[in-house]
């Protein structure tokens, strides 16, 4: 990545023009950026930067040539820069932008420049360059402070979103420190925790970029457990997890910098000393990033929070349940699938609210009732979305206002947002379920009758060229417009008078920017030119004239229209910081907005898809006719299944693969966290208990960049879910241990279940085909089997997707490569293998309904009786007939894994089971 001055210039700066001169002394101020060097129209860079920007944005680069050499450039025009520092910042490159800070005009030498913006991908605020409905966040680490979280606790705890309550228990001292801020919104909050913990808030905040603090920077030895190297310090790229990471002023990290900083916005006392620092060292950065020389008059309010108070979603369960992202990287995620919304606030609201899910019943159930009110009043849910949708992202709005970068447009759209809240709450008014909602829109009635009455309806985008305030509005711009009105009416009415006095018919009158007025007299009328016109310009066949009079009323009309322009553009950032200063305001009637159009999005949702209601409290997860939200608007044969799991079950569940055993586990996950995030669930009927988090680990991947297998990754998803997951936690795991040899995969996989049940006591969804592990729900007192049913015909198998109690008897492994396409050669050889081995059990043992799965079902989990179905004919004695020695035998012979027993082990054990039952005899 090339930044910094070019060392072609560096090398001859004392021979370079002046304004190169400036090129390399903002660039070496700005080493580490590319510097974008306003010349005319264009933004411009030189030498190496040049070549790299023309890469990167496809352009044309040019031979610059001048008395001190020749230099390679290539230009940005200003007018279509966005989609060329789109470019630039999704190459990761930080954007140093000098613009002319004089007016060109005025200065009849160089014109002086300085950087009034650098722009990083955490840090961007222009619309075009941000997606819509979307946070982008710039995120701080940093680690150490003494740390005081008791006497945090004693003051009130955390909250998991806005401020404290008084119900948070104090936690053990947090080591790290994190912020983040959204410098396009103003949202800005700050926590402090674990390393573990800071990792999993990361995953979950997404940031565009990470500045990293003092001992939090490149590792190169990292502790594999822990992500500490032997100098203790932290890889910032690996907490990263993609974001560009940022290396800042270390003096802001110092902590009565960094709180001095935070005071300029929030109390620091009420943080964490840890939460304190990274705040306002990130505050100190973004600050800078915008070019302001004081705080950031739209981040009026930075939260401390406690992501325990929140149902947590690591970053593991995040991708496994495509909440945001699919595995593919394509299709429909469940946000997609939810978003109803109607503007960009509730996007942003209904997203944060699924990423944030939460623990407190009574918030919960406040947000069903609003969803059910917005569910029950049709009209009221129909007008208030329609109303929406003249909603504009007020949030981002006001940023602007607050630094000086709004334009009249942007004030115009402010008032059409304003003028819809009104009618917003006359609508809810129809709907008393509603009425907090109503009473939290301000209508902010004095604001937008000040905009009104003062900016134009259609007003131009640029600020300083006039035609942005209404006439009435001041007396001053009346008379000043007054002025210049008169003389373009005697200007209009000169052209009639003078060819009358004249007696030049041909006689006009016109303007131009260079020459201003003028008489136009052509060269065969030119001996009718009174002695009071004075000539101005000569053209081809033609003479230009003026006269004492217009010449007067050139100079009144020029200058009043200068003061007119001179001073609409007070009035208007007059009445820009009168907006500002009600930015807090705006702020409230944001966040309200937001939470009206997120909740009817979710009410839109519920009827449209046939959503129910949930009922939270209850002691398990039970749920009738359930569906995956996604997937059911994709397959419309979709069939829904009943879960039943008391809290603390572990449910085995087993059956073929595209058996539907996956979707099943995810969508009873997503009906927790939508249940939570305040949404209707996609059932006939639920009930549910308030979960602490949900974890995952479903498909294979590996991470070849960090060295791990699939299998050694899958084992660190594993570990995290066994250390952190609590009788609260709802856990589901596809398939544990399969990535290694058959014997040590079945003996992690029991293990696994077994510290659920035992050790965790936690309620969780395992899917094996270890179908020896349904033994253990006759010896463990809450695990059960469920499985998910296949038919036979022939030599076709048909999937059910349907599931029922027991366990499945068969894998139809062989089944599915044929149906995926496998080579039939592969195919015959594989079930001749298999019947080889299982003596056609696997092709055969079927029940009733063609699965064999109910009568093990019905076998309470018992091996030996399993054993004893799947064998075939002949072999259906009853299992009380059967004596202790063949119970025992028949069990033995079911946990017997062939493929894994050498020819000697094997006589061996025939030898002993042969013993035994002659014992017995």
């Amino acid at each position: 990545m090339v930044t910094g001055a070019p060392a072609k210039m560096l090398d001859r700066r004392d021979e370079l023009t002046p304004m190169l001169a400036q090129y390399v002394d903002l660039a070496e101020e700005y080493d580490d950026a590319v510097l974008l060097f306003r010349v005319g129209d264009f933004y411009k860079a030189f030498c190496e930067t040049a070549d790299e920007v023309a890469r990167v944005c496809e352009l044309t680069r040019i031979e610059r040539e001048d008395s001190t050499g020749t230099y390679t450039a290539c230009g940005i025009p200003v007018d279509n820069a966005a989609k060329y520092l789109d470019r630039l910042l999704e190459a990761e490159f930080r954007l140093a932008v000098a613009d002319q800070v004089e007016d060109p005009e005025e200065t009849n030498g160089l014109v002086d420049r300085a950087v009034t913006q650098v722009i990083t991908p955490g840090t961007v605020v222009d619309d075009e360059l941000l997606a819509a409905g979307s946070n982008t966040y710039v995120a701080c680490v940093t680690r150490g402070g003494t740390g005081n979280a008791a006497e945090v606790g004693a003051r009130g705890g955390y909250q998991d979103a806005g401020e404290v309550r008084g119900d948070a228990e104090p936690h053990p001292e947090p080591e790290y420190g994190l912020a983040h801020v959204d410098v396009s919104t103003g949202e800005c909050a700050a926590t402090a925790g674990s390393l573990a913990e800071v990792r999993e808030e990361l995953a979950r905040i997404a940031p565009a970029e990470l500045l990293t603090g003092p001992s939090v920077g490149a590792a190169d030895e990292v502790d594999a457990a822990e992500g500490v190297d032997t100098d203790d310090e932290v890889d910032a790229t690996a907490l990263a997890d993609g974001a560009m990471v940022t290396d800042y002023d270390p003096a802001v990290f110092e902590p009565d910098a960094a709180s001095d900083r935070l005071d300029a916005y929030a109390d620091p006392g009420r943080f964490d000393p840890a939460a304190a620092t990274a705040a306002g060292a990130l505050l100190a950065y973004a600050e800078w990033a915008q070019g302001d020389d004081g705080p950031l008059g739209h981040v009026n309010r930075v939260r401390r929070y406690d992501p325990r108070r929140s149902l947590r979603i690591d970053a593991t369960a995040l991708r496994g349940l495509e909440l945001f992202e699919t595995h593919a990287g394509g299709g429909a995620t469940l946000f997609d699938t939810l978003d109803e919304t109607r503007s960009a606030l509730g996007r942003r609201r209904l997203r944060a609210w699924l990423r944030r899910p939460l623990l407190d019943r009574e918030r919960v159930e406040a947000r069903h009732d609003a969803v059910a009110a917005f569910a029950d009043h049709t009209l009221v849910r129909e007008e208030v979305r329609d109303l929406l949708g003249e909603a504009y992202d007020l949030e981002r709005l006001v940023g602007r206002v607050t630094r000086g970068r709004a334009d009249a447009r942007d004030l115009r759209s402010l008032h059409a947002t304003l003028e819809a809240v009104p009618e917003i709450r006359d609508a809810l008014a129809e709907a008393p379920e509603l009425d907090s909602l109503r009473d939290s829109l301000d209508p902010l009635a004095d604001l937008r009758e000040r905009i009104d009455d003062a900016v134009v309806e259609d007003p131009p985008t640029d600020v300083t060229d006039g035609g942005l305030i209404r006439d009435g509005f001041d007396a001053d711009l009346d008379d000043v417009r007054g002025t210049a009105r008169e003389g373009r009416e005697w200007v209009a009415n000169l052209e009639s008078s003078e060819r009358e006095r004249t007696g030049i018919d041909n006689l006009e009158v016109g303007y131009n920017r260079v020459h201003g007025y003028y008489i136009e007299v052509t060269n065969g009328r030119l001996d009718a030119v009174p002695d009071d016109y004075t000539r101005r310009q000569t053209l081809k066949n033609s003479e230009r004239f003026y006269t004492p009079e217009l010449k007067r009323r050139e100079d009144e009309i020029l200058g009043a229209e200068e003061r007119a322009d001179r001073l609409e553009y007070e009035l208007f950032t007059d009445v820009r910081a009168e907006v500002a200063a009600e930015a807090e305001r705006i702020q409230g009637l944001a966040d309200a907005i937001a939470r009206v159009d997120a909740l009817s999005a979710l009410a839109t949702a519920a009827v449209e898809r046939n959503y129910a209601r949930p009922e939270l409290g209850a002691d398990g997860v039970f749920v009738e006719g359930g569906r995956h939200p996604v997937v059911e608007r994709t397959e419309p044969e979709f069939v829904p299944n009943d879960a039943d799991l008391p809290t603390g079950t572990v449910a085995l569940v087993t059956g073929p693969n595209m058996s539907g055993k996956s979707t099943y586990m995810r969508q009873v996950a997503l009906c927790v966290v939508l249940a939570q995030a305040g949404s209707f669930v996609p059932a006939q009927s639920a009930r549910l208990p308030v979960v602490d988090r949900v974890f995952t680990r479903v498909g294979a991947s590996d991470d070849i960049a960090g060295g791990e297998s699939t299998f050694m990754r899958e084992m660190r998803e594993l570990t995290d879910i066994l250390h952190d997951a609590t009788g609260d936690s709802l856990v589901v795991l596809d398939e544990v241990g399969r990535g290694t040899a058959t014997t040590d995969g079945r003996a992690i996989a029991r293990a696994a279940v077994e510290f659920l049940h035992d050790e965790l006591e936690a309620t969780a969804l395992f899917a094996t085909h270890y179908h020896d592990l349904t033994e253990l729900a006759g010896e463990r007192e809450r695990v059960r089997n469920l499985h998910f049913a296949a038919t036979r015909e022939g030599g076709d198998v048909t999937f059910l997707h349907r599931a029922k109690p027991g366990a499945a008897a068969a894998s139809y492994g062989v089944e599915v490569a044929e149906l995926a396409g496998v080579p039939d050669a592969v195919v015959d050889r594989a079930r001749a293998l298999v019947d080889g081995e299982d003596g056609g059990v696997g092709a055969d043992a079927t029940g009733a309904d063609g699965t064999g799965a109910d009568a093990a079902g019905d076998a309470g989990g018992d091996p030996a009786q399993r054993t004893l179905d799947e064998l075939g004919p002949g072999t259906d004695r009853p299992r009380e007939e059967l004596t202790d020695a063949e119970r025992e035998t028949l069990a033995a012979l079911r946990a017997t894994d062939v493929a894994d027993t050498t020819p000697i082990e094997a006589l061996n054990r025939l030898n002993d089971l042969q013993r035994l039952l002659e014992a017995d005899d």
